[in-house]
């Protein structure tokens, strides 16, 4: 069984579906802590790691055989608790970054300040010793819409955001929720987002889990 940590629950039909989709048979199991998010904007990520610690035991007490965390704000957290877990345990955004991380100009696109800084060091982190230029894109007023239940907004808002990117080799759309705005962009920039790659990784490590 694959546990899936969110931090809104819009993300859990998105991942049945991709289930449905691309691993019919995977067997999901939703842990959705909204709070988690709130924190972490509020005091950083770190304040939230002895709870992502809690979260992930009971995922692990409970059968998970992996942890797929697809909040980019506290996934590094999440996946620093692997080892106290002791099973896997994923960020959502780690496919989509060592994508990324093979171009040489990125540009990271979020709707919440707080996912800035963790996307871009993690694309830093898979592009390894590779000369790279990471520019980020703050889309204002976007966040709101999404935290209003505004979702067609808040699509609209990050697509077109995404389609004033120039001298770019690829453009990354940094949290999940985005997802569905890289269908709605025109640019001829690449446009990459992070649940089908990082559920595909996912799944692949369940299966291999204890």
């Amino acid at each position: 069984m694959l546990a899936l940590l969110h931090t809104s629950p819009v993300h859990v039909p998105v991942f049945d579906a991709l289930r449905d989709q691309d691993h019919p048979g995977a067997r999901l199991s939703h842990l959705v802590h909204e709070d988690l998010l709130a924190r972490a904007v509020a005091e950083g990520p770190e304040a939230v790691a002895p709870a992502v610690a809690g979260i992930l035991a009971t995922a692990a007490a409970g059968g998970a055989n992996a942890v797929l965390c697809t909040c980019s704000t506290i996934g590094a957290v999440a996946e620093a608790g692997a080892a106290g877990a002791g099973i896997p345990v994923l960020r959502l955004d780690r496919p989509m970054a060592a994508e990324a991380a093979r171009a040489r100009r990125i540009v990271v696109v979020a709707a919440l300040g707080s996912t800035l800084g963790p996307t871009e060091a993690l694309i830093r982190e898979e592009a390894a010793d590779r000369a790279v230029e990471v520019r980020t894109l703050l889309v204002e007023g976007a966040w709101e819409r999404f935290q209003d239940g505004d979702g067609d907004g808040y699509l609209a808002a990050v697509a077109a955001a995404a389609d004033t990117v120039r001298d770019a080799d690829v453009i990354v759309l940094a949290q999940a929720s985005m997802a569905g705005a890289a269908g709605r962009t025109t640019t001829a920039v690449p446009v990459l987002s992070s649940p089908r790659p990082g559920l595909r990784a996912a799944v692949r490590a369940s299966a291999h889990g204890r």
